[in-house]
């Protein structure tokens, strides 16, 4: 039998369920769609989201009577994405590798069970796969995801492959054994990349950023349309970022290379 958490707050996580709902629209949202989306009634939705508003984390236009995120959510990652001496050297570093290969390059974090990302630096290419902060991407089956989940721990790693038994023959976590034998090579060559596929419409380069104590939380990507990135074009921005991720990983104090 499970224990119950007694310090559980079921109205906070509600809450914020209903904040994460009104992020992810496009459009600002009615508080019947809000309710709908969470699997709550109406007025309780209703009431959540009168608090934001009042809170000003949302706003809400009188006239459509609908709600849309506001700006002083930003502040909640002010100091986490702060512009401070860590910050500096990897942006400098992702402006190298986009200067150098013309592409957009983006940083993704790891959160949970997820790669998201938090910076990007657009590139000279007019074409380009434009993804945006906040986006996020599965550790299992994105190639940021992986890697970052190659150079985490046994523990985790199993803890992924359970939670995602995926039936998508294109998914290779329905295989453990062919999984941890892919992430293996990622840390072997230190690099992911998905190169290997043929007709692949968007291919993706991601390199990991090693801290102190071996802690590596953070990657560097680029993705960009098949047409334009053949297999010579990803060799030369694999070894490229490789290169500067390698020089940024020894300033931070982490020790990058080959397991």
């Amino acid at each position: 039998m499970t224990e119950k958490n007694t310090n559980r707050s079921s109205t906070a996580i509600r809450a914020l369920q209903i904040l994460e709902t009104v992020a992810a629209a496009q459009d600002p949202v009615a508080a019947t769609d809000v309710a709908n989306l969470v699997g709550i009634d109406k007025s309780t939705a209703y009431r959540m989201l009168v608090t934001l508003v009042e809170a000003g984390y949302v706003l809400r236009d009188n006239a459509s009577k609908r709600y849309r995120l506001s700006y002083k959510v930003v502040s909640l990652s002010r100091n986490l994405l702060s512009d401070n001496e860590t910050s500096g050297l990897i942006r400098d570093t992702m402006c190298r590798i986009s200067q150098d290969t013309s592409e957009t390059a983006h940083l993704s974090v790891l959160e949970g069970n997820e790669a998201i990302i938090v910076s990007k630096v657009k590139g000279k290419q007019i074409l380009a796969v434009d993804y945006h902060i906040g986006d996020h991407f599965p550790l299992h089956n994105s190639t940021v995801g992986k890697a970052l989940l190659a150079f985490q721990d046994k523990g985790m790693i199993d803890r992924i492959l359970a939670k995602n038994q995926s039936p998508s023959k294109d998914d290779s976590t329905r295989d453990p054994a062919i999984f941890k034998k892919e992430l293996q090579g990622i840390r072997s060559l230190g690099y992911a990349c998905d190169d290997t596929k043929e007709n692949a419409e968007i291919r993706c380069v991601a390199v990991p950023v090693f801290e102190c104590n071996g802690v590596v939380d953070k990657a560097i990507s680029i993705s960009g349309p098949g047409s334009r990135l053949s297999h010579e074009k990803m060799k030369n921005i694999r070894d490229t970022m490789i290169e500067h991720s390698w020089n940024l990983s020894k300033k931070l104090g982490g020790v990058p290379g080959i397991i």
